[in-house]
């Protein structure tokens, strides 16, 4: 049969302790169990209790009463349970503990115990756990406030039925934790399970992060100590301490390491580090609870949400790439149209203005917009040509921006940065309507005709460019049979003029002594203008090639010897065209106001003997004929470069004036006009560089008859036996004249040269 236990509290509150009385310690039983001694007045109890106190109460004292299932009693209407499951007690991190070691400041023997118990103090073991739960600061306040903190401890680790955190069973064991954080936090766990941490977490993966790996710190901010800034700080370290320093959670990673760290020397990490709180952190575009991977169609980097992800910041941009024809192509699920982070990078974004960028003014065109437009896969799945990429590269703001150029146009700034449309789109920069005025950007007196034609040419395409095609494969073939002529006439040349000059030297052939006396070949006059052509023509190949080709060698030495290069450049071309056009204007004056130069002109005229004297030069050099060409003061070779020369100076001046004054002239002739001046100017300047290398430089220089050096240009003068052997009728006909002026010396004919009337 159950006794029953009944006493009141002060306020006159009934309790009734249901239990069997006869597991009560003996003083309490025989008190409180026997209804004869329940009158006994209460100073006697009184006197009792410290005899009974002064005998230590262990947990099995404590178990007589509280290891009844049914031990419970009511309060204020509640029926409150006093069960304490010895078994679970011997689980629990507190098993060797007693009951009094947490249960304190009451006499066990009163029942109850004491009218008001004092909670359990686990902070009286646990003092570091305040510091440990910094997470839960409102809580951890409140309790403080009211004096309840271990109310705070009980809500998560319970009471009796604490376990060790090592226990698969603890609530906030790493493989618990999310589900028992989300009984307070439904809405962050139902996003963490589904994150890839979460995933892992689930997976058991090493390294895998719980709640308390990230909220041990004040990553929120909640407890209002931590200024924006220090939060973003605070986070960002959080992150690289797992993905930078953790070998378990790199060795998972795609990136590497330098993929992370790049985000520190990025703009948003840099700014952070100034102390910009506006600062991207690694939360504000991976989100935190919803981390997932750029591939999940739910995370926030993926790549349909990228534009919102970085709009957060930069709204108006946003606004402007949705509207875009890229932006709108991923609006449709294509996901082979470029985003926000295909051109600016990723962790590694960096200013505009710094050259490492992949949309600097430099790299933009070359490194972020050509792989997709110059990609045949591309062009062939979306219908556009490949061949635009490769037109603005051989173009000149292309080559001016490979060159060194801080000022070229790039792809943006004709196409737009962030709002680039299609042609057909009436707001489109490149839209027919609004050409002159983005090409009045950069071109103020541009003018309806200045736009007028194919903006992207190529050379090499019949149907799209058919005159620039037949211009560049015209010239092709005249430069490969006009060099090619040149190298086959001067390999004759040489081979007949060596042998002899082997057969001379070993006995073969006598050696004839020519006299001593000098001719003069060329005047001061003269010697100065062929100066200012040879140096203004080698300046102009020079600073004109390394234009077209910034990538080679020479010219990069070049760009590394000399500062701002490029602008040297341009100005140098600039100055040697002036240079080479004047002196042609004034070599034009020297032919028709001078006597020698209007014999200069006659002399040079072409004549049949020209072409009889290089018929018997091939015979001669191909061994079909013994007789040797003999020359008048101008062979063929020079006459033929001369006229070739003045045919380039004409060409390559009116080329490059229409070039260098673009603005006026595209409002003439249109771009296809441009077009073609440029692209005959460009063939042109190798028609003429090959041919004085070639030809020029061989007669000068490495001709057996006039080797190391023809000294003319330096000396104006050549000796008596490089005239008997480069222009005998000429050397006859000043004997002649010589000798029917009556000059001998010792019966031998001298030759004076005199100074001719200028």
């Amino acid at each position: 049969m159950r006794n029953y236990c009944h006493t009141s509290d002060s306020a006159g509150i009934s309790h009734i302790y249901q239990a069997p009385c006869m597991h009560l310690p003996p003083l309490t039983r025989l008190l409180f169990g026997n209804k004869i001694f329940a009158s006994i007045p209460l100073l006697f109890v009184v006197l009792l209790l410290p005899c009974a106190a002064a005998v230590a109460q262990s947990s099995e004292d404590c178990q007589a009463c509280h290891n009844d299932p049914e031990f419970t009693m009511e309060r204020r209407g509640r029926t409150i349970s006093l069960y304490a499951n010895p078994a679970t007690l011997k689980m629990s991190p507190h098993a060797d503990l007693d009951c009094v070691s947490c249960h304190t400041g009451f006499d066990p023997e009163n029942i109850p115990h004491k009218e008001n118990i004092r909670p359990v103090r686990c902070t009286s073991c646990h003092q570091d756990a305040p510091m440990e739960h910094q997470f839960h600061a409102v809580q951890l306040s409140l309790a403080r406030k009211e004096g309840t903190l271990e109310t705070a401890c009980k809500q998560c680790h319970g009471t009796h039925n604490v376990l060790p955190l090592d226990n698969p069973s603890n609530p906030f064991h790493s493989s618990n934790m999310t589900e028992s954080c989300g009984k307070c936090h439904p809405d962050v766990t139902s996003h963490f399970a589904a994150s890839e941490h979460g995933k892992a977490l689930s997976q058991g993966v090493t390294g895998a992060p719980t709640c308390i790996s990230c909220h041990t710190r004040d990553v929120t901010g909640h407890q209002g100590k931590l200024s924006t800034l220090e939060i973003k700080r605070l986070q960002e370290d959080l992150c690289l301490e797992c993905h930078q320093d953790n070998p378990d959670v790199r060795k998972r990673m795609g990136p590497g390491v330098s993929f992370i760290q790049a985000y520190e020397k990025s703009v948003h990490g840099m700014a952070l580090k100034k102390g910009n709180p506006d600062a991207a952190s690694c939360v504000d575009c991976h989100g935190s609870h919803d981390m997932r991977k750029s591939y999940d169609p739910e995370s926030r980097v993926h790549k349909q949400h990228v534009a919102d992800d970085c709009g957060q910041c930069h709204s108006d941009i946003m606004k402007e790439f949705k509207e875009s024809i890229h932006g709108q192509a991923i609006a449709r699920g294509n996901y082979d149209s470029p985003t926000c982070i295909t051109c600016h990078g990723e962790h590694n974004i960096l200013p505009v203005d710094d050259p490492n960028s992949p949309v600097s003014l430099q790299n933009l065109s070359r490194e972020t917009c050509s792989p997709c437009h110059s990609s045949l896969r591309m062009s062939e799945k979306y219908g556009f040509s490949a061949s635009k990429t490769r037109s603005y590269e051989d173009s000149y703001h292309g080559l001016a921006l490979r060159g060194g150029s801080t000022e070229a146009a790039n792809c943006a700034s004709c196409h737009g940065v962030h709002n680039i449309k299609p042609s057909s789109d009436p707001t489109s920069m490149i839209h027919k309507d609004n050409l002159v005025e983005t090409c009045g950007s950069c071109h103020p007196n541009a003018n309806t005709r200045f736009a007028t034609g194919r903006i992207h040419v190529v050379e090499d395409d019949r149907d799209e460019d058919p005159l620039l095609y037949w211009i560049s494969n015209i010239y092709i073939i005249l430069i490969v049979v006009i060099i090619g002529g040149m190298v086959g006439h001067n390999v004759l040349d040489f081979r007949k003029k060596a042998v002899t000059k082997l057969k001379v030297r070993r006995g073969h052939l006598p050696h004839h002594s020519a006299g001593s006396t000098l001719h003069v070949r060329m005047t001061l006059n003269e010697r100065i203008q062929h100066a200012t052509l040879l140096i203004s023509f080698t300046v102009l190949v020079i600073t004109g090639f390394m234009l077209r080709f910034p990538d080679a060698f020479w010219a990069i030495w070049i760009r590394d010897l000399v500062p701002y290069a490029f602008e040297t450049r341009s100005l140098l071309h600039r100055i040697a065209g002036v240079a080479i056009l004047a002196v042609s204007v004034y070599h034009i004056w020297y032919l028709a106001a001078t006597k020698r130069g209007r014999q200069l002109f006659l002399d040079l005229l072409p004549k049949w003997k020209d072409a009889t004297d290089a018929l018997t030069s091939l015979k001669y050099n191909l061994g079909f004929s013994e007789e040797k060409p003999r020359f008048e003061r101008f062979s063929y070779m020079e006459k033929a470069e001369y006229w070739a020369l003045v045919w380039g100076n004409i060409v390559m001046g009116a080329t490059g004036i229409i070039m260098w004054f673009d603005e006026f002239f595209l409002g003439i002739f249109t771009k296809l006009g441009y077009d073609v001046s440029r692209a005959i100017h460009y063939y042109e300047a190798w028609l003429a560089m090959l041919a004085i290398l070639v030809w020029h430089i061989y007669f000068v220089i490495f001709n057996p008859d006039v080797y190391p050096m023809n000294l003319a240009w330096l000396k104006g003068t050549l000796t008596e036996e490089e005239m008997e052997e480069e222009h005998p009728l000429e050397l006859e006909r000043i004997r002649a004249k010589r000798k029917e002026d009556g000059v001998q010396e010792d019966g031998d004919m001298i030759d004076i040269p005199t100074t001719p009337e200028d």
